[in-house]
């Protein structure tokens, strides 16, 4: 039976956006957390953030050590919440091509359903340019189905549900986003780092690495801040507007009780 839509918060959104926009060499993924209702809907409320092991421009991978973590990690969430949270799906970007997922995702997407049926993914396409050499962002919510000995992709219905804070879970994963990013150059590092190599060869190696940590600082951390700023800023003014609020409800009722308890 297929997906009848998908409910995206709109801090989970956030937060693979700001994974998505990390990088436009690499594609970089996560999973999905989420529930499913009766009526077939996904409610999607948070993200696990993953690393890397191998960095390439037109795929990804999810290892079984991941899969596994990310399961228990969705047990711990269901139960702070007491929600039946569990994986539910997974996004990856792409960076300077089409929104549309390749034979590869779809297969992908095809192996993840055989688990579970109301598995889902999301693709976000990155770094491209319109008409008015404007960048724009483009996300699609997608599953898989075979017809005639293939798979095919069946676009389900996304919708962005807005929020007024960023959930723990999902304040979590946007911090976890330069922690990731480091841990995969310091990985990448350790690789080329080898004690026989020339002087010369050990101080590119140096600088590479120091560019890749100061671009992980300028395009994540940066950011990261001001939005969290932004953020901070925005709850600062709900919390007047809420406070306003209650003094004009508790204006109104202490003159309902005065008008009540006037002698007829």
């Amino acid at each position: 039976m297929s997906l009848s839509c998908v409910h995206l918060e709109s801090d989970v959104y956030l937060v693979c956006l700001t994974h998505a926009l990390s990088t436009e060499r690499e594609e970089v993924m996560g999973l999905l957390i989420g529930e499913i209702t009766e009526d077939r809907v996904v409610y999607l409320s948070s993200v696990i953030i993953l690393r890397r092991s191998d960095k390439q421009p037109d795929r990804v991978e999810i290892s079984p050590e991941q899969q596994s973590d990310a399961s228990i990690r969705a047990e711990q969430l269901a139960k702070e919440l007491n929600r039946p949270l569990r994986v539910v799906g997974w996004y990856h970007s792409h960076p300077h091509i089409t929104v549309w997922p390749s034979h590869v995702d779809v297969r992908t997407q095809a192996s993840y359903q055989q688990m579970d049926s109301g598995f889902v993914g999301l693709i976000f396409s990155v770094f491209n340019e319109d008409a008015t050499k404007q960048n724009k962002v483009q996300v699609i919510c997608f599953q898989s189905r075979e017809l005639h000995s293939q798979f095919q992709q069946v676009q389900v219905p996304l919708f962005i549900t807005p929020s007024y804070s960023i959930s723990r879970a999902c304040l979590n994963s946007l911090v976890d986003i330069p922690k990731i990013l480091l841990q995969e150059e310091d990985e990448a590092y350790e690789k080329v780092t080898d004690g026989s190599q020339d002087l010369l060869t050990r101080i590119h190696n140096a600088s590479v690495y120091t560019k890749s940590v100061c671009h992980v600082m300028e395009v994540i951390t940066g950011p990261l801040i001001h939005n969290l700023e932004c953020r901070l800023h925005a709850n600062k003014l709900r919390i007047q507007e809420l406070k306003e609020e209650k003094r004009l409800l508790t204006q109104k009722l202490k003159a309902y009780e005065k008008k009540k308890i006037q002698p007829v």
